[in-house]
């Protein structure tokens, strides 16, 4: 797990199988709900903690099974929500996981 306590997300080890973002909203509760709702949805996708501020899943390659850890974060008194997506084998994930982040905020 890569939640390094209330304040953010841990940076990305490795570019080449990782991202990390943060989106400045307008409302943060919302946005953060609707993101879950979104993200809970994904194919294949194990959650394994959710929270109030917290939510962290597994999704799996469709072939090959691989895992991938996805986690948001809201930060209310910043209005900031953080998405990290994180292959946990491998050192590229052929743009996998940039791929996911951007699908979740455009559906956002």
């Amino acid at each position: 797990m890569a939640f390094s306590g209330e304040r953010s997300l841990s940076e990305c080890a490795v570019d080449t199988n990782c991202v990390l973002v943060e989106w400045e909203v307008s409302e943060v509760k919302q946005s953060y709900e609707d993101l879950l709702g979104i993200a809970s949805q994904l194919p294949r996708t194990k959650v394994l903690e959710q929270t109030n501020n917290y939510w962290h899943a597994v999704v799996r390659s469709l072939v090959f099974r691989f895992p991938d850890d996805l986690e948001i974060l809201q930060i209310p008194n910043e209005k900031v929500i953080q998405v990290r997506s994180a292959s946990r084998v491998g050192v590229s994930d052929l743009g996998v996981n940039k791929k996911r982040v951007d699908s979740l905020y455009s559906q956002m």
